[in-house]
């Protein structure tokens, strides 16, 4: 059975967290264990709202789901929410706009499963630290494209323009991921805020550190605010 840990924070410039997590190493509905991280996007609450929003139903339609197969679960789950959340921006002004990335993961066996909307991360940690998911973001583009340079996408001024978001579109559409996993590998999952503060090498110094998985996030979170805490800061660290 996995075991995990996570923190959120709102880091040192933003004056509320949009940020919402979920973990749960036991089994909801039919997934094994259910681990989330949400960066919601927005004016006034309305970030803080979607983000909040999103978890929230996830966890319970997933609980609910028939779906057999876990992107069938992850889908269902996702669309549902989106038409909810847009269904709410067009009945009050308060939330036109909002949205939210996500990442969502469970582990089955020997396999890691990943849905991914926008640019909140999934990485994991094996003979080096892989990025599993791909942001859907202005910035990746132009790195995919050979129009920029992949490091230094990571201070590009625009590198917070998202190109998916939970509630931004009528229709929605999520990537999914599938990775072959062993036992004591670590995988972390994160919001940008730690990723524009800290290098994957850093955080990878972080990871192997002979530490307990909560203070691994505590270091991670604390030196993303050393450098600046721009952003609200979510990590959740699992070990298979």
């Amino acid at each position: 059975m996995p075991t995990s840990c996570a923190r959120t924070d709102i880091g040192r410039r933003r004056k509320s967290n949009q940020d919402y997590l979920y973990t749960s190493d036991e089994q909801i509905g039919k997934l094994p264990n259910l681990y989330i991280v949400a960066d919601g996007m927005g004016g006034h609450n309305a970030g803080d709202f979607a983000s909040r929003f999103t978890v929230d139903q996830m966890t319970e339609l997933i609980r609910r789901s028939e779906q057999e197969s876990i992107p069938s679960v992850f889908d269902e789950a996702l669309h549902i929410i989106n038409l909810k959340l847009r269904r709410i921006a067009a009945q009050d002004e308060r939330y036109y706009g909002m949205g939210t990335t996500l990442v969502g993961a469970t582990v089955l066996d020997d396999t890691l499963y990943v849905a991914n909307i926008g640019d909140s991360r999934l990485y994991v940690l094996k003979d080096r630290l892989t990025q599993i998911t791909i942001d859907h973001s202005l910035v990746e583009e132009m790195v995919l494209s050979g129009t920029l340079d992949q490091k230094k996408a990571r201070t590009h001024p625009d590198r917070n323009i998202i190109t998916r978001a939970i509630g931004a579109e009528d229709w929605l559409e999520v990537d999914f991921f599938s990775e072959k996993v062993e036992q004591g590998e670590l995988v972390l999952m994160c919001s940008d805020g730690l990723t524009n503060m800290l290098e994957d090498a850093e955080i990878e110094s972080v990871l192997r550190d002979e530490r307990p998985l909560a203070e691994k996030c505590d270091r991670l979170v604390d030196w993303a605010n050393e450098r600046g805490g721009r952003d609200n800061i979510s990590v959740v660290i699992i070990r298979l």
